[in-house]
């Protein structure tokens, strides 16, 4: 029987299997790197809000504790955003005729909500409660960074699937004592691993892995 084709087809059949191959690998590749980049992570990316707040100053500068704002953090799922009236608190006296505060005193005066933009905004399929993380010895920073230090709040963390698990697989590394929770700067490294052990044991901190526990 008379060969249908060159034998330079088995060459070429090669190199396009490779080829194949290589070009899958490639856009899995670029396909992880985009949905890790701050384009879609959003990390390092500075959120612009209706008013221009700034954590740097009202936490490093003037000293507030993240209670005084976010009121619920330690027995609610969501932490809570501060109402007008909590920012008037010192607003009615501080900067009380600026013009950057226009809003703020409109919405007061006229009781409606300022639409912040959230940073840390999950998907509706995901399930997050900011108060067991607090009572388990999960510090502010861990997820949101060093807040103390930005003028207008952005991620220092993508929040996605992967980054949720590496601490779930192993939450000791991240335990630090209650009375450190609000700490920014607590170094939780400045601990043995045995230190934190003994935390999981006392706070009751397991490893938790079940789809159940985000996917509700």
């Amino acid at each position: 029987m008379a060969q249908i084709f060159h034998p330079s087809f088995n060459t070429l059949s090669r190199v396009m299997i490779f080829g194949a191959v290589f070009f899958v690998a490639a856009a899995a590749w670029a396909w992880d790197a985009v949905l890790r980049s701050p384009y879609v992570s959003q990390v390092g990316v500075a959120r612009e809000q209706p008013i221009p707040f700034s954590h740097r100053h009202h936490v490093a500068d003037v000293g507030i504790d993240c209670r005084y704002c976010h009121t619920s953090v330690e027995e609610a799922a969501f932490a809570g955003i501060p109402s007008s009236k909590t920012c008037m608190t010192c607003h009615s006296q501080v900067w009380k005729d600026a013009e950057i505060l226009a809003l703020l005193r409109s919405s007061y005066q006229e009781d409606r909500s300022i639409r912040w933009i959230r940073v840390h905004d999950l998907p509706d399929f995901v399930y997050f409660d900011h108060s067991i993380h607090v009572a388990k010895g999960v510090g502010c920073s861990t997820c949101h960074g060093l807040v103390d230090e930005m003028p207008l709040t952005w991620r220092t963390q993508t929040l996605q699937m992967d980054w949720c698990l590496s601490c779930h697989r192993d939450p000791v590394r991240s335990l630090r004592p209650r009375s450190e929770v609000f700490d920014l700067h607590f170094d939780t490294e400045s601990q043995t691993r045995e230190e934190r052990e003994r935390l999981a044991v006392e706070y009751k901190v397991t490893s938790r892995t079940d789809c159940s526990i985000c996917h509700r």
